[in-house]
């Protein structure tokens, strides 16, 4: 698929970053003149898979967050998210509904809301060496 256009950004690993970069990528893809339920869509994945990265990737240590958004023939939007934390040992449990290794108040969606608002979702990760985020989603013509 053609790239048209693409948009990198890397950010600190804190929590006052998650609302900057979901705005960031959302600023970035409304060159497609998304409805509002798309570009709502899109900043509710970016913002769950940023806060993964802050949650889970770094745990207690500070590190980066690579935001890569591309603008793709046909209306396609991709965005990958990815990070050099910690790893996920196992994606598919990783991937349940409520499950979560912070505990506490976290609800263990993080993935399900991802998947219920994109199109397709991709997960790669490797322990001790990060996980990366992929998801497409197909944006209407007008």
């Amino acid at each position: 698929m053609k790239i048209l256009n693409q948009f990198k950004m890397e950010l600190l690993a804190r929590s006052s970053n998650e609302s900057f970069s979901r705005v960031a990528v959302a600023a970035f893809v409304s060159q497609l003149d998304p409805t509002i339920e798309e570009i709502s869509d899109i900043k509710t994945a970016v913002s769950e898979a940023v806060t993964n990265c802050i949650v889970h990737a770094y745990k207690e240590q500070l590190g980066y967050i690579y935001i890569t958004v591309r603008i793709l023939q046909g209306n396609k939007v991709s965005i990958k998210i990815k990070d050099k934390g910690c790893g996920i040992a196992d994606i598919k449990q990783a991937m349940e509904p409520l499950f979560t290794t912070a505990g506490g108040e976290r609800a263990g969606l993080g993935f399900a809301v991802m998947q219920s608002f994109m199109d397709k979702i991709y997960v790669k990760s490797q322990v001790g060496k990060g996980t990366t985020v992929i998801f497409h989603k197909q944006l209407k013509s007008r």
